[in-house]
């Protein structure tokens, strides 16, 4: 597949970077002549140094040819306008643009067929959000994902060394589960995947993910003794697109206060929010945390647009008192450094949104992708169709099929109800299949099983 990229920051480089391993012929478009030589020094990839709405430059990097354009410039309106104008000239490739200004968002018949051409709009700023909402909806949990509208989530959790996990079988753990539709997909150790049989050992500090039915989520955790006390109480440090909208959707029924650097930025939010105190101030200011009773404080959310602000004032905050502290990293280099910081979470807005991105660029019917463990490995959902050639799964049971070591099943949904899967469960058309990919490289047998209906 031909893929150009318009954008060689931190978006444009993580989607360069995720689709550069696999079989695409990449080129990437920005006016920075310096991100682009360090792309190259990187990738096999190709790049063209110029602004990325200019119809020159963007053919000079072969848009004419190109099967998908995500546009991920820093500016909104060159996404835009990059978008008119290929569909404009060109009309062949599909078009993704990130749009990041809520004034624009709010007017969806913006875009289609009847406004500005572009194919799927993307806010990043609203998935970092939600991500970061479902984290405070259930706490003690290191990551959430939902799947078939929400029916299926996949979570992880951290292994303790006093934990109910701690030097279990897998096997062992079927009858304290509630369900035998919660499933355990893939144990990670240091980083490194291992395989999730009943025989598979599980350790202090790994990281398990699970996928189970939403409405059973809450029994897991509790269950395995990880279901904390609601975060009421919350201080969030940067007043930008991500924290006014946490705000937004935390304010009915958190106290919420927000911490915000800029006084014209903290006066025009403070009139934007009903329920959110608005502090004009610095984050990492010590008397400021202690005025605010941060020992008090159920969660500091460290979501300014600095890394090291955020990782300083999160772990400020951990020392002097609060119960949860949770940072948002742009270099995902920098998560190396919070060990030993107190830091519970951290939330890489990269990756967060790459998963939106890739389920446009996979080659096989996807309803949701969600990029884990640093891009390492994907949790996809797919849905199974009849009649695209031999490789179909309709009509086959799941142990007649040659799954290769590293793909594990995690849920079918089948007519909006989640069903178990067993070694004679036979696929059926229309089945949306949720599994786990724990190389990237496994990824392209998924799509071989999962073709979508040929037009």
């Amino acid at each position: 597949m031909r893929i150009l990229i318009l954008g060689a920051g931190m978006t444009g480089s993580s989607v360069a970077e995720a689709l550069a391993s696999e079989e695409n012929d990449i080129v990437v478009i920005d006016s920075k002549p310096a991100l682009l030589d360090a792309l190259r020094e990187r990738f096999d990839i190709a790049t063209v140094a110029g602004n990325a709405a200019h119809p020159s430059v963007l053919e000079q990097a072969g848009v004419q040819n190109t099967d998908i354009v995500i546009a991920v410039t820093d500016r909104d309106e060159t996404n835009m306008l990059a978008c008119t104008i290929i569909n404009t000239l060109y009309s062949k490739p599909k078009t993704i643009a990130r749009i990041r200004a809520i004034d624009f968002l709010k007017h969806p018949q913006m875009f289609g067929e009847t406004g500005i051409p572009v194919d799927i709009v993307i806010s990043p700023e609203q998935i970092v959000m939600e991500s970061i909402r479902n984290l405070i909806e259930l706490p003690g949990v290191l990551h959430i994902s939902d799947f078939a509208n929400g029916l299926v989530r996949l979570i992880s959790v951290k292994v303790t060394s006093t934990g109910f996990l701690t030097g279990k079988k897998i096997r062992e753990l079927k009858g304290r589960l509630s369900s035998s539709k919660i499933r355990i997909a893939a144990i990670f150790r240091q980083g490194v995947p291992l395989a999730a049989n009943g025989e598979s050992m599980i350790e202090t500090g790994d990281e398990v993910f699970f996928v189970a039915p939403r409405k059973e989520v809450r029994q897991i955790l509790k269950d395995l003794n990880k279901l904390e006390a609601p975060l009421k109480r919350i201080i969030i440090a940067g007043g930008g697109h991500v924290g006014k909208r946490l705000a937004q959707a935390l304010e009915r029924d958190h106290h919420v206060k927000i911490i915000e650097r800029n006084p014209e930025r903290a006066q025009k939010i403070a009139n934007d929010l009903n329920n959110t105190i608005v502090l004009q101030g610095d984050c990492t200011d010590e008397s400021l945390l202690l005025e605010e009773s941060i020992d008090k404080t159920d969660l500091f959310c460290a979501i300014t647009d600095h890394d090291g602000e955020n990782i300083i004032s999160a772990s400020l905050a951990k020392q002097l008192g609060v119960r949860k502290a949770i940072c948002l990293l742009n270099h995902k280099s920098y998560a190396k450094l919070l060990p030993g910081t107190g830091i519970d979470l951290s939330v890489q807005p990269n990756l967060e949104t790459l998963g939106s991105i890739l389920k446009h660029v996979r080659r096989c019917d996807v309803e949701r992708v969600s990029s884990l463990c640093g891009g390492s490995a994907e949790a996809i959902e797919a849905i199974a169709h009849r009649g695209n050639g031999k490789n179909s799964v309709v009509g086959l049971q799941v142990d007649a099929i040659e799954w290769p070591a590293g793909i594990v099943l995690g849920a079918l949904i089948r007519s909006e109800e989640v069903i178990s899967i067993h070694h004679d469960t036979v696929f059926e058309d229309g089945d949306h299949v949720v599994m786990f990919a724990l190389d990237k490289k496994l990824v392209s047998y998924i799509e071989e099983k999962f073709q979508p209906l040929s037009k």
